[in-house]
């Protein structure tokens, strides 16, 4: 019998230049088997140079958007990207504690590739406090652990260890929990991630692959994450997958030619 297709949903804004963002979710989800589905949680003026502006979605509008689509799709996953303001993080926790979708992925993005904000600093505790304790994984990188976590930033892999504890220790709900921390920051060495469900501290290593072309990235493992969690017999097969997938995703990014800046991976390399 053939595997049931997981339908999955992206919760984030969308990036015109098709790097990060919606876009980029849609791409990975696709490529990596699922049907992939998306609420637009704000409007972004952007491409791999830089941010120009943020528009935001109603926060009504977004819990309408999730309410009709959960009304009538199954969704087998939800991931959750950049929501931007704290009156839309708190609309979107409050549906996912409606709807408790299985897996609940929570890409915390504050700061895009440019070094631009996408998150309001004021919402930095709405996320914090309101979808944290729902997420089922999340995925920071290692400045957004330090905000998480009002510290400094891991610098090496024994803070890192130490900031996954503390990060799984805030995600506060009952069932399975899991922080995939994600060491690409880490100065020298293998792009080395950190991933923890409180008991066990699982490393995963690849080569670190130069090149300029890694706009979206985050957006891109967290999508593929959601995709694969259905289809995976285990959360640590479903992560090796992700980070595989995204590896190989980077190191074809020099094939497209996107934009003057940090252009994105290449989502479909594997077909062209």
């Amino acid at each position: 019998m053939a595997q049931r297709i997981p339908n999955v949903v992206t919760i984030a804004g969308v990036d015109p230049s098709g790097g990060a963002g919606i876009l980029a979710d849609v791409k990975a989800m696709s490529a990596n088997g699922a049907y992939a589905c998306a609420v637009v949680a704000a409007l972004t003026a952007q491409n791999t140079v830089g941010v120009d502006s943020i528009f935001p979605v109603p926060p009504d509008f977004v819990a309408r958007q999730i309410d009709t689509l959960f009304d009538d799709v199954r969704i087998d996953a939800a991931k959750i990207g950049m929501v931007g303001q704290a009156s839309v993080i708190f609309a979107v926790a409050d549906r996912m504690a409606h709807w408790r979708p299985a897996h609940l992925v929570l890409d915390p993005v504050m700061i895009a590739k440019s070094g631009h904000g996408l998150l309001e600093r004021a919402a930095v505790g709405a996320l914090r406090e309101s979808l944290l304790p729902l997420a089922t994984m999340i995925t920071p990188n290692l400045p957004e652990a330090g905000v998480l976590l009002e510290s400094a930033a891991p610098q090496d892999l024994k803070a890192m260890r130490r900031a996954a504890e503390r990060l799984r220790n805030a995600m506060t709900h009952d069932g399975e929990r899991w922080v995939f921390l994600k060491g690409g920051h880490l100065p020298v060495g293998d792009a080395i991630d950190v991933l923890h469900d409180g008991d066990r501290m699982i490393e995963l290593s690849a080569p670190r692959i130069e090149t300029k072309n890694t706009h979206g990235t985050g957006c891109t493992l967290s999508a593929a994450l959601a995709a694969l969690l259905p289809q995976s017999p285990d959360v640590p097969t479903a992560a090796r997958r992700a980070k595989d997938y995204l590896g190989k995703a980077i190191a074809a990014a020099d094939r497209l030619e996107v934009g003057k800046g940090h252009g994105p991976t290449h989502h479909f390399h594997a077909w062209w």
